[in-house]
């Protein structure tokens, strides 16, 4: 007899069942985890609010071949509780966190090391069951063992702080850099912990006023600048002649790109992080006439970005900042419908032994 698992399993917009399922079995190059901690995104909210977009319920994934109801979490750590017989690395009773990417390793963008951009990517959670549920079955390839005395509430945001590792690191700051940083909700704090970690530069964060600013403030933010009328001229008091070298939209919100491009210096950069939920208009002759470069990012790069994230959490008080709660898995519906009505402003977990 199959053994039976409880999962929170996405059907449609504002459905999501709790339901017992089979518990999977691995194939070569997986392990089977027991969760521990899983988290919810924006992402999931989008899909919970207005999907399905990107999960398979109506359309089969043309990678993972999935398609159907879909058990929700790329955003999970857990126990190793059957290992795999070829990989020695991972032992039954570690505690490890996934970056639930799982890539190929041999098209031209994963030899460049671009894991993330993978032709035949597939990320667990979003295009196959994930992580949120007792049980996963998950790629070795996408793991990275949580250090001892690292909390499993702070080790279970690890994903998306790499997430924000990597945007970091596609902003092309350097060392000295002044950096305009629009949104501090939580990937503009993973964004604010990424660049605080890799550089040596002068972060100004833009938000509305309150305990957002405030926690960037405490992470590290040389300035917090409230949005209101005079926004544009405490940022350019704050810059001065020497301007905005980078400026790192993550808010997502209608017409920051275009006030981005319009602050930034001549010869500057733009990172695009945020995902505006309408075709947005930008000036495309001040980009050309100020030379000015537009970045973007997405995911994160696994061997790069996952460690590095679990190093961050255990050195910073990031974690007691952001998490807000640890819910059951009965709470996976209440807490979407929370997060996509903006009533979330960090990040909440889910400990399916509640």
């Amino acid at each position: 007899m199959t053994e039976q698992m409880i999962a929170a399993v996405y059907h449609a917009s504002g459905d999501v069942r709790l339901e017992q399922i089979d518990v999977p079995k691995p194939v070569a190059g997986e392990v089977l985890l027991k969760i521990l901690r899983s988290g919810i995104c924006g992402t999931d909210a989008s899909e919970y609010k207005s999907g399905p977009k990107i999960f398979p319920t109506q359309k089969q994934h043309a990678h993972s071949g999935h398609l159907g109801p879909m058990v929700l979490g790329h955003e999970f750590i857990g126990e190793i509780i059957q290992a795999d017989e070829h990989n020695s690395e991972f032992k039954v009773g570690d505690i490890v966190a996934s970056g639930a990417g799982i890539s190929c390793g041999s098209c031209k963008r994963c030899t460049e090391g671009r894991t993330n951009l993978c032709d035949s990517y597939v990320t667990l959670g979003l295009n196959r069951d994930g992580g949120m549920a007792q049980f996963v079955a998950v790629p070795t390839s996408t793991l990275v063992k949580v250090p001892a005395g690292l909390s499993l509430d702070a080790a279970g945001i690890a994903q998306p702080l790499a997430v924000g590792l990597h945007a970091a690191r596609r902003s092309g700051v350097r060392n000295g850099d002044k950096v305009l940083l629009i949104g501090s909700g939580a990937i503009g704090t993973f964004v604010l912990a990424g660049l605080k970690h890799l550089f040596d530069a002068e972060v100004t964060v833009l938000d509305f006023g309150g305990s957002r600013l405030e926690r960037a403030s405490r992470l590290g933010a040389d300035h917090t600048v409230e949005v209101g009328p005079d926004a544009t001229a405490q940022i350019q008091g704050i810059f001065g002649a020497a301007g905005i070298d980078v400026v790192i939209e993550a808010s997502g919100a209608p017409g920051q790109l275009q006030f981005a491009i319009d602050l930034v210096k001549r010869g500057g950069s733009i990172l695009q992080v945020g995902l505006p939920t309408t075709r947005q208009e930008i000036d495309v002759h001040k980009i050309v006439m100020s030379e000015i470069d537009i970045h973007t990012t997405l995911a994160h790069v696994c061997s790069q970005d996952l460690g590095a994230s679990l190093e961050i959490l255990g050195s910073t008080a990031l974690a007691a900042e952001l998490i807000e709660g640890v819910y059951p898995l009965a709470e996976v519906s209440n807490q979407l419908e929370l997060l996509s009505t903006g009533k979330i402003q960090g990040k909440v977990l889910f400990d399916p032994s509640l």
